[in-house]
């Protein structure tokens, strides 16, 4: 029988790891393209031959999203496997009905067939939608698991936007080693924030997730899968945290694979209680109990604090947020806004002044508010960032993003930094539902 060929969409990560796991040594099919989408710079590449196996000689092209139909019809596709994260429910049927319309079958790779298993305790912690707060759930995880004495590698979900086979497995110790891998400034605001924390955690990330796990494997006691967007895990969890958020009630039930993680959950987290109205928790509670009426909710706040620098009261600031939050996540502005509007501060809106790239930013994702997005995928990028930052007429610059934008891009003005981390809002707390998970693990190390 004739291989059966297949294109995977993605978006430079869950593409590559369900190839690697499902497809690479499957003599049945053959992989003939990658299509990316979300990121900028991602497409017109090459997965590597040294990634993609002796199958492969000349590597697997990555191709355009708005290719796909082409490809299907350039390569007699059969199938069409979509592989990445937070899409609306319309956005991937209409994905699917463009590749059956071409003439091939449309399928979703489940956790199953896809996640890898650990020879060490694992927990996960996903969420609903980008900009939950996974990072900070994240951070405040690690604090209880060091806290009982265990060793605590962080395993990041991927961001395979450079030099791929450069990145076939990453480590991270220090913020020089971050430094080191010439980052974007999203991979720095998952990379940088968890090594500030002083736990002593070391975060590993890359392409090829079956040698990263082995690699934090052999340096942890847990290990904390610290997911992306609203992906589903890679490693297959002792315990899946969901991070939820009221301030867009009903998400957790309209975009995939977000309502995957809510029903996978052992707890559920509904953050951002400080900012949503009740009608908006309780929303986001109801429709957890309706599909995982076993998980433990847990309520929590997000507290924003502003570090020292000059006063805000009365001043014109422009507020530089987290990127993939306020694009493809949807939200209209994130924690510096929150910071800036507490202080009494002006915001000035970059939108008119917005340079290049950003320009672009702005018009593919009409949604953001008065807000810059910290968008840095390339060298094109960090300069239109820079320049933009110069053009906005304003006092301070406040930074809710968990990077320091001035270390990678000129910023001429003051600036003060918002930082962000979970914080109890009820009962039962994150350290109650943990803490019998904790202790088993903790003597099964040896810690207890």
């Amino acid at each position: 029988m004739p291989a059966r060929r297949v294109v995977i969409m993605g978006a430079g990560g869950r593409d590559f790891h369900v190839f690697n796991v499902v497809f690479r040594d499957d003599p049945a099919t053959e992989v003939v393209a990658f299509t990316a989408t979300q990121i900028p710079g991602i497409d017109d590449r090459t997965y590597p031959a040294t990634l993609a196996g002796p199958r492969y000689p000349r590597g697997i092209p990555i191709r355009p999203e708005g290719d796909l139909a082409a490809l299907v019809s350039e390569h007699d596709v059969d199938e069409v496997v979509f592989a990445y994260s937070d899409v609306a429910y319309d956005e991937v049927m209409s994905a699917a009905a463009a590749a059956m319309a071409a003439g091939a079958d449309f399928r979703l790779v489940g956790p199953r067939a896809s996640t890898l298993r650990s020879s060490r305790p694992v927990v996960a912690v996903c969420a609903t939608r980008t900009g939950c707060g996974k990072s900070q759930t994240s951070r405040a995880v690690t604090r209880l698991l060091a806290g009982a004495g265990l060793r605590v590698a962080h395993v990041r979900h991927p961001m395979a936007y450079g030099d791929l086979e450069a990145m076939r497995v990453q480590r991270f110790a220090t913020l020089a080693d971050v430094d080191a891998a010439d980052p974007t400034i999203e991979e720095r605001e998952e990379y940088e924030a968890p090594l500030r924390a002083g736990t002593g955690v070391v975060v590993f990330a890359g392409v090829d997730y079956e040698a990263v796990l082995r690699a934090a494997e052999a340096e942890a006691d847990v290990v904390l899968w610290d997911g992306g967007n609203n992906d589903f895990p890679f490693v297959a969890p002792d315990l899946l945290v969901t991070v939820t958020d009221p301030l867009r009630a009903g998400h957790e039930l309209r975009y995939h694979p977000g309502e995957v993680n809510l029903r996978m959950a052992d707890v559920v987290v509904v953050n951002k209680v400080d900012s949503a109205t009740p009608d908006q928790v309780e929303t986001v509670v109801a429709n957890t109990r309706a599909v995982n009426p076993g998980a433990a909710v847990v309520r929590a706040a997000s507290p924003v604090t502003l570090e020292d620098g000059p006063p805000l009261a009365g001043r014109r600031v422009l507020v530089i947020e987290d990127g993939p939050t306020i694009t493809h996540g949807q939200m209209p502005f994130g924690a510096g806004t929150v910071a800036a509007r507490q202080a009494g501060a002006e915001l000035v809106d970059p939108r008119p002044v917005a340079v290049g790239s950003l320009r672009d930013t702005f018009e593919r994702y009409p949604a953001i508010g008065p807000v810059l997005p910290a968008m840095g995928y390339g060298a094109e990028q960090l300069r239109d960032l820079e320049a933009t930052i110069a053009a906005v007429d304003c006092d301070v610059v406040i930074v809710g993003t968990p990077v320091d934008v001035a270390r990678v891009v000129r910023i001429d003005r003051p600036v003060r930094h918002v930082t962000y981390e979970l914080a109890d809002a009820g009962e039962p707390t994150l350290a109650d539902v943990l803490a019998g998970p904790i202790a088993e693990w903790a003597r099964g190390a040896g810690r207890d």
